[in-house]
């Protein structure tokens, strides 16, 4: 075989790899965007929504950079702080629930893993309506839908809460990791919203 046909040959598999290898390193740029996005704390839906956006274009060949996150930004934005500010409302509500459970009040175990599985879903539910986010869509039609494909979906969903648990992790070991691996959760919500369209 010729060093040409070789080279030939390979050029498709270092294409391929060059390809998901710029989608890693777009995920983890977006991470960073979608963190400093939702600094100001209410922003956090808004900022997800994006960021996974911003990966839908990338995968799509698609144009786009940090201008057109920060349009999507101030699009999502306009309504999702409302989101935003309803899911702090939740956490505020567990962690409640939780000082139940340590006060030892009769029931506060049961009620405190009730709410901590009602956190779970909604997070899981904001992450999958947020993947599928486009300017001028309804927050609260997606939140629906979300949350159905939350329920009948208990694998793709299983898939975010693992998503979840990999950037508590990080924290906890190294706090800056958290921050790009945010992009990642965004890249694996849009894979499940895929996967879910397909079946």
């Amino acid at each position: 075989m010729s060093q040409a046909s070789a080279k030939t040959r390979g050029t498709p598999r270092e294409s391929v790899f060059a390809e998901r290898f710029g989608l890693f390193a777009e995920c983890l740029l977006t991470g960073v965007w979608i963190a400093l996005a939702s600094l100001p704390l209410v922003t956090y839906p808004a900022a997800f929504a994006a960021g996974a956006r911003h990966l839908r274009r990338r995968t799509e060949h698609q144009g786009g950079g940090w201008r057109e996150f920060v349009a999507d930004f101030r699009a999502a934005v306009r309504r999702g702080w409302v989101v935003g500010v309803a899911g702090w409302g939740a956490a505020v509500a567990v962690w409640v629930d939780v000082q139940a459970v340590r006060a030892g009040i009769p029931g506060g175990p049961l009620v405190g893993a009730v709410g901590m599985f009602a956190l779970i879903g909604l997070a899981v539910a904001g992450m999958r309506a947020a993947a599928v986010w486009e300017p001028g869509a309804s927050w609260r039609v997606l939140l629906g839908a979300a949350g159905r494909r939350t329920v009948l979906d208990p694998a793709g969903s299983f898939l975010l809460v693992g998503g979840l648990v990999v950037v508590a992790c990080s924290a906890w070991f190294v706090a800056p990791l958290a921050v790009p691996v945010l992009g990642a959760v965004a890249a694996a919500a849009l894979a499940v919203e895929a996967r879910g369209r397909r079946h």
